[in-house]
């Protein structure tokens, strides 16, 4: 059973503090690492694949210290964000040479191996230059497959997959940490953390904001104040009115309408049409004004 550690972490550029003092254990199986872009995921993902030192803290996998430890990547595979391919290789020959390159002792039978498992077999022999996005990931996840590691790290893995490859790729992940692989994949997106992991690690400016089972996370993240900004022909008859609502914390009135703080999201979007019905008054507008990703994980730290 191969494990992942971070003991209080940090790593900073200057004076820029990318990662702040962040502590976590990666068992087998999945585990999704989820925070708005330039959290410090890629940070923390380069940190355990032994590309970046610690500026304080410790990284390990099964107790050996990544930093300055080639002997790691015999167990660790890594597709980083960036794409670093060259396109006038074909999928073979890329992958190939990363088997050869880890020392294995049937690199072609390891390389038909990996092209299997991403569904690359029948495009194998073309240059990557003429591939899509999606095939092009494909392919660096079958090169960070190719010895087969015991932990495997991807920085947003779903990028410019179609439908249909990112469900294959899910189904892949799965499998792998059902066999006992330890494997985090980071990402931006709520919906593709829930459909690949059970496990979260919710990161926020460079600190670990949430940790553990995605549904609690998922709880904190959907059961948190709302704030609406309302439009409607009478704002003031329709604040006196919900003021008396249970769901409603707070409301106030400027030249531009209405905003109203919710504590229930779904009783307060219930109770408001039934609200101005009964009072006569009809509404205009009504657009959640704190629904973008990097208002979610701002509330995750601070709770």
């Amino acid at each position: 059973m191969t494990t992942v550690d971070l003991q209080n972490v940090s790593r900073w550029y200057g004076n820029v503090v990318a990662v702040n003092d962040i502590s976590m254990s990666l068992a087998p199986g999945v585990t999704g690492l989820l925070g708005p872009n330039g959290a410090g995921k890629t940070t923390v993902l380069h940190m355990m694949a032994g590309f970046l030192a610690p500026s304080r803290g410790e990284v390990t996998i099964d107790g050996t210290p990544t930093w300055r430890n080639p002997a790691v990547y015999r167990q660790l595979g890594l597709v980083a964000e960036r794409e670093a391919v060259h396109g006038f290789l074909t999928a073979r020959e890329f992958i190939m040479a990363s088997a050869k390159m880890q020392k294995l002792p049937d690199p072609k039978a390891a390389t038909d191996w990996a092209l299997e498992m991403v569904e690359m077999a029948a495009a194998a022999d073309r240059r990557i230059e003429t591939y899509s996005k999606g095939m092009r990931q494909r392919t660096r996840v079958a090169a960070a497959l190719v010895h087969n590691p015991q932990v495997l790290l991807l920085d947003e893995p779903f990028n410019g997959m179609d439908p249909r490859q990112r469900m294959h790729m899910m189904a892949l992940l799965h499998d792998l940490g059902d066999r006992g692989h330890t494997i985090l994949f980071s990402s931006h997106i709520l919906e593709e953390v829930e459909q690949v992991s059970g496990t979260v690690q919710v990161i926020v400016a460079g600190r670990l904001a949430a940790s553990g089972d995605y549904r609690r996370i998922r709880r904190l993240m959907t059961n948190r104040p709302h704030v609406f900004a309302v439009q409607s022909s009478d704002d003031r008859r329709l604040a006196v009115a919900l003021i008396a609502e249970k769901s409603v914390s707070g409301v106030e009135i400027d030249g531009t309408g209405m905003t109203v703080r919710a504590s229930d999201y779904g009783s307060f979007t219930r109770a408001l049409p039934r609200i101005a019905l009964d009072s006569g008054i009809r509404l205009r507008k009504l657009i959640p004004s704190d629904e973008s990703l990097e208002s979610v994980f701002s509330y995750l730290l601070e709770a």
